[in-house]
C-alpha cells in the first residue's frame, strides 16, 4: 500500500513537470547551447528548442524576454527567465534548479 501511495505522488509530480513550459533558445553551433541541453536531457526534462539559424525572427523575441541578453542559449520556464548556460550550471551547481524544474 505505501509502495502505491509512493507511486501516486510521483507520477503527479511527472505531470507537474510536464506543465512546465520549458524553452531553450539555442544555435546548432554554440557549445554553451549543447551543454544546456545535454543538462536538461540528463535530468530528463522535456524542452521546446528555438534554433535562432532557422528562426532568426525569434531572435528580437528572444532579446525582449530575457532584458537584452543576445547571447545563446538562453533558458525560460513558463516565460519566465531562467539565464544562460553559467547561470543555469550555477544554480544546479547550488542545488537550486531541481527545484526550478520542479524535481
Amino acid at each position: 500500500m505505501l509502495f502505491i501511495s509512493v507511486l501516486g505522488v510521483c507520477m503527479i509530480k511527472k505531470v507537474e513537470i510536464l506543465m512546465n513550459k520549458i524553452k531553450i533558445y539555442t544555435t546548432p553551433y554554440c557549445p554553451y547551447c549543447l551543454r544546456i541541453k545535454n543538462l536538461m536531457k540528463k535530468k530528463k526534462i522535456i524542452f521546446e528548442e528555438i534554433d535562432l539559424s532557422i528562426k532568426p525572427e525569434k531572435f528580437d523575441e528572444m532579446i525582449s524576454k530575457s532584458n537584452g541578453a543576445r547571447t545563446v542559449p538562453q533558458m525560460f520556464i513558463d516565460d519566465t527567465y531562467i539565464g544562460d548556460c553559467d547561470h543555469v550550471h550555477e544554480l544546479d551547481n547550488k542545488g537550486k534548479l531541481d527545484k526550478i524544474l520542479g524535481i
